[in-house]
């Protein structure tokens, strides 16, 4: 959703008509994940895509019929003919996607406020109703108990209260789930099936030390969807000029500013500086947090006296495994961009359980289905 709300506010601002089909399920390899959209206008414009190119032109066709009032329908594509000409995933996997329509002036209001929410990296989430007793497209918008009263309804009182109660539960996990329910909410019933879909804030990425190696990893973190931050104590090193594309540049001790600032289970930690007086403490505070990866740069004797420090700090062995070092995948790097790149890639491959191994030397399902679960 996020790489085409730009597109989406504009015509919801202009009260333009327009299809919206969700991915709701994925079963084996698709391109894409729950949760990705392709919206169709009034006008016949595509923006965004669910499959990567494999089932768009028929999904098409389906929003243009749901746009001209064939109702909200759930419609599921699976492997394409032998020949792969057929309407179908050439992958092998299955997704499910649900088509609806937002035509009048409330609808495509309601539609632009939780498109503004999410622009404003507010945590919110849209719960749909996807088949069963319940009507298909029902939605309700659901925020935090604290940020504001949920809009729209289910259908019924208790339905509402119960996908609201499961909706701020996955919220705060970063989760998006299909969960089923009694016609009036009941727990462990199969009446009325709910696409729960929920947008938190960018997870961040904290980049500390500001050479030039931080300056690309800032580029690739930003890229891949990181809220980033660079901090260092020199002030002439930390400078907006040097890291135009972070989202924030902040001159402070790291380790001083490590433990004053938000990090959850999503956060990313580079620590590039790899100077002990900066390192140690830093590392330390690191270690004391939740976050999802700690990278930290430099050679095999530098790391191997590093760990010494720590230990002597206090750390123990469990949370110095914790600890990627030295930082990336083995990929040859020489620059700092490709350096940055094999960052990046480590941090992918730990979020998603890969190998780092090349596909070719590989069998099986190309995407895996483990590792931590993203919110984008």
């Amino acid at each position: 959703m996020r790489d085409i709300l730009p597109d989406l506010r504009s015509r919801c601002a202009d009260g333009v008509p327009l299809a919206l089909a969700t991915v709701v399920a994925v079963h084996g390899s698709a391109p894409r994940d729950p949760g990705a959209v392709m919206a169709v206008d009034a006008a016949g414009t595509v923006v965004g895509s669910v499959s990567g190119g494999c089932v768009e032109g028929d999904l098409y066709e389906v929003a243009r019929e749901v746009l001209a009032g064939a109702g909200p329908r759930v419609v599921a594509y699976g492997i394409s003919d032998d020949e792969a000409f057929g309407v179908g995933l050439t992958c092998g996997g299955t997704i499910e996607v649900l088509v609806r329509r937002y035509v009048s002036a409330a609808e495509l209001a309601d539609l632009g406020a939780l498109l503004d929410l999410i622009a404003a990296d507010r945590p919110v989430a849209e719960a749909t109703v996807l088949s069963g007793v319940a009507e298909t497209g029902a939605r309700l918008v659901i925020r935090p108990s604290d940020a504001g009263p949920t809009t729209g309804t289910l259908g019924s009182e208790g339905l509402d209260a119960a996908v609201t109660d499961d909706a701020r539960g996955l919220l705060a996990q970063g989760h998006t789930a299909i969960q089923w329910y009694g016609e009036h909410g009941q727990r462990r019933m199969q009446e009325v099936a709910v696409f729960i879909r929920t947008y938190a804030p960018p997870p961040r990425m904290l980049v500390f030390g500001a050479i030039d190696h931080a300056a690309a990893t800032a580029r690739i973190g930003s890229f891949l969807g990181y809220r980033v931050t660079v901090c260092d104590a020199r002030p002439a090193f930390a400078t907006r000029e040097r890291f135009p594309t972070a989202d924030e540049v902040v001159r402070a001790w790291p380790h001083t500013y490590l433990e004053s600032t938000e990090v959850d289970a999503r956060t990313v930690i580079c620590v590039l500086t790899h100077d002990p007086k900066f390192d140690v403490p830093l590392l330390l505070a690191a270690l004391r947090t939740p976050a999802a990866y700690i990278g930290v740069m430099g050679s095999r004797r530098t790391h191997h006296d590093r760990l010494a420090r720590l230990r002597e700090a206090g750390a123990d062995e469990a949370a110095l495994a914790r600890l990627a070092s030295p930082v990336g995948l083995d990929l040859g790097a020489r620059t700092p961009e490709e350096t940055a790149v094999s960052i990046a890639a480590e941090v992918i491959q730990h979020r998603w359980g890969g190998t780092g191994r090349p596909l070719g030397e590989l069998t099986g399902a190309i995407h895996h289905p483990g590792g931590q679960t993203g919110t984008r």
